[in-house]
């Protein structure tokens, strides 16, 4: 027996099974009458059909879900826009106390934060802080001769909602003052 002789044999193996198979289909096909066929194949039909509508249900539920998910948030700022309503009503040049105008802008920004804090909203602290390239922005650099990578003003506030920074801090940091040769700022690679 040779090579070619074992592939012939394996082939014709197969060749068998696949008819094995064939016979054992028709088989079946023949104990099941027209009648049950008929049935089964209109329950598929059904089937699919209702899958089909379900699939089109859940699409046009995630749409409506997608179109609605800030109604939540919208609905608790209503109260904030009301009052931005009712400082611009009441500052039309008849009030000439600043001061009341300012305690009132400053509730509304209360008001404001308040809600967004609930919907996981935090500020990123920078007073007495070291620098974090992950939390912060270096916009300027100031040699001091204290602690370096410190912050010392910051320009814009950052915020992070939940764990997610979603606003970067604007901040100055300070540097070292020495004779060396300047030291290239956090994030520039000059090598």
């Amino acid at each position: 027996m040779n090579c070619e002789d074992g592939f012939i044999m394996t082939k014709k193996t197969h060749e068998e099974v696949d008819d094995k198979k064939q016979e054992e289909t028709q088989e079946m096909t023949e104990c099941i009458s027209q009648e049950q066929f008929d049935d089964l194949t209109e329950t598929l039909k059904r089937l699919q059909a209702e899958f089909e509508n379900y699939k089109k249900r859940q699409d046009k539920e995630n749409i409506q879900l997608i179109r609605n998910s800030n109604a939540g948030l919208i609905k608790n700022l209503l109260p904030v826009l009301d009052s931005f309503e009712l400082a611009i009503k009441n500052s039309n040049g008849e009030s000439q106390d600043i001061n009341k105008f300012k305690k009132g802008l400053e509730m509304i920004y209360a008001q404001l934060f308040s809600v967004l804090k609930e919907q996981g909203l935090r500020i990123i602290e920078t007073k007495d802080k070291k620098f974090d390239h992950y939390k912060h922005d270096v916009l300027m650099v100031k040699e001091t001769d204290g602690e370096e990578d410190m912050i010392l003003q910051e320009f814009q506030k950052g915020y992070m909602l939940n764990d997610i920074v979603i606003r970067h801090s604007k901040v100055l940091i300070t540097k070292n003052k020495s004779n060396d040769e300047e030291q290239p700022i956090e994030g520039d690679k000059n090598d």
